[in-house]
């Protein structure tokens, strides 16, 4: 049985109205009709002044401020912020492997993307969602207002973690989706037998902001504090494939010096691709990730 069984398991009343004052920020600039660059809030075809720059040849005479002409006898040109619409779209890995944790990383990821689903929404922006395992890839797209919320939280509940990676065939997707300029946040552990680099390398550059949040649970951070320690037969959750370690002081630092150079390399991977990575320890708290760490990083305001 789902430890999440209802809508209300994905997120309360006092998270959703400490979500209501956020929205989501791209840091891409957006073409438009007029230069400008993409503001947050209310959405429509209304333009807000920014600033001045001079006139180049080739510019609309329409935005040159003639009062300043007549004045200094220079041209120059009007700046607005052109209010864009914003697509946001969360992919949640649903391989076995996240199916894990204490707290469970698969529900910390459900949870996650139904508070960041919901800031979408109630901001009127465009959100999608997408799920990717074996051979599978589930969607809800075209989302748009407060009232899609429940019918969002239903589909994230409906989500199961099992199966093998699957996260090549999933980025491609959502690569080729036609699901606009915007943000995408990618919620998973990373931990794909197929390796993160082909479906990275998909999303990068395709008109999203991406964000690799990488959601792994205390006990695979830092196991000795967890008391994972002696004589242990480990099963991969996806292969399904067994190895017999004992599990000692020595042992257990060269698996942490491994997990923070696995870590490093996807981080120094996501940097040479303009990705905002950032691990997500599944203990944290939803407020606190959404409100300070994530605001720190530039996705919310």
């Amino acid at each position: 049985m789902s430890r999440l069984e209802k809508v209300d398991d994905l997120i309360d009343s006092r998270l959703m109205a400490r979500l209501d004052g956020l929205d989501v920020v791209s840091r891409k600039i957006f073409t438009g009709k007029i230069q400008g660059e993409r503001r947050s809030r209310r959405r429509g075809q209304s333009v807000e002044f920014a600033d001045f720059r001079n006139y180049s040849h080739g510019d609309d005479l329409r935005f040159v401020d003639w009062n300043i002409y007549a004045r200094l006898d220079r041209l120059f040109l009007k700046l607005f912020l052109e209010e864009e619409d914003l697509s946001m779209v969360i992919a949640i890995d649903q391989s076995a492997s996240m199916e894990g944790g204490d707290p469970n990383k698969f529900d910390y990821a459900r949870r996650l993307a139904m508070a960041l689903g919901y800031i979408g929404l109630v901001n009127n922006n465009r959100v999608s969602l997408f799920g990717f395992g074996t051979n599978r890839i589930e969607r809800l797209t075209g989302l748009r207002g407060r009232r899609r919320t429940r019918e969002m939280g239903q589909w994230i509940l409906d989500r199961e973690a099992n199966g093998v990676g699957g996260f090549t065939d999933g980025m491609r997707t959502v690569a080729l989706g036609g699901q606009g300029r915007g943000v995408l946040l990618i919620l998973s552990d990373f931990l794909f037998p197929e390796g993160y680099e082909k479906g990275l390398a998909y999303v990068a550059g395709r008109g999203f902001d991406v964000f690799a949040l990488q959601i792994l649970a205390p006990e695979e951070i830092d196991p000795a504090r967890h008391g994972l320690a002696g004589d242990l037969r480990l099963i991969d959750s996806e292969t399904g494939s067994e190895t017999e370690v004992t599990a000692s002081t020595s042992v257990l630092d060269q698996y942490t010096q491994s997990l923070e150079s696995y870590v490093a390399a996807l981080r120094d991977f996501s940097v040479r691709r303009s990705i905002t990575h950032q691990v997500v320890e599944s203990s944290v708290q939803l407020d606190t990730l959404l409100l300070d760490y994530l605001r720190r990083r530039g996705l919310l305001a």
